[in-house]
């Protein structure tokens, strides 16, 4: 009977070192490398309570805005490779019945190369996971590209409110 006890532990603390290993932790330490680059491009933003750094887009042309957030710090995935994320609110999961979008949200992410819609909590968001030495125009052009999509992806969900 032991024995069978040893060979589960074994079982289970493998299973959680592979997980473990394929999920994307925060690395600890914050940097300023978003702070430069945001900066060297003239981009302006605050820094919520997370240390994310908040954007807010103002689309004249319809009078509508998209908050958009990079991680204040990056994720070391396999390999050592570090990635950021860039997301932004797209809409509310019970309010705009994601539930019954979900096949078509993700028949979407099939056509994103770098994106992707998530859902954390009870917000259905849109995710951007670019490499962390993005340059300055790189990484402003990926946070252009979030808040596009997914302001338009916001009015096609809840008509014409402008949560985000």
């Amino acid at each position: 009977m032991t024995q069978f006890f040893a060979i589960a532990a074994r079982s289970v603390l493998g299973a959680g070192v592979a997980v473990a290993l394929m999920a994307p932790l925060p690395t600890q330490a914050e940097d300023n490398s978003v702070k430069r680059r945001l900066d060297s491009a003239g981009q302006k933003y605050e820094v919520d309570k997370d240390g994310d750094f908040k954007i807010t887009y103002t689309f004249s042309e319809d009078k509508r805005s998209q908050i958009v957030f990079v991680s204040g710090a990056p994720y070391e995935v396999s390999g050592g490779m570090q990635v950021r994320n860039i997301f932004a609110p797209v809409a509310k999961v019970k309010d705009d019945n994601i539930a019954s979008k979900a096949l078509s949200l993700l028949q979407d992410n099939n056509n994103y190369k770098i994106g992707a819609y998530e859902v954390e909590g009870e917000i259905l968001m849109l995710s951007l996971k670019i490499p962390d030495n993005a340059t300055p125009q790189q990484l402003l052009k990926a946070v252009q590209l979030a808040a596009s999509v997914a302001d338009e992806k916001e009015k096609a969900l809840s008509g014409t409110r402008d949560t985000y």
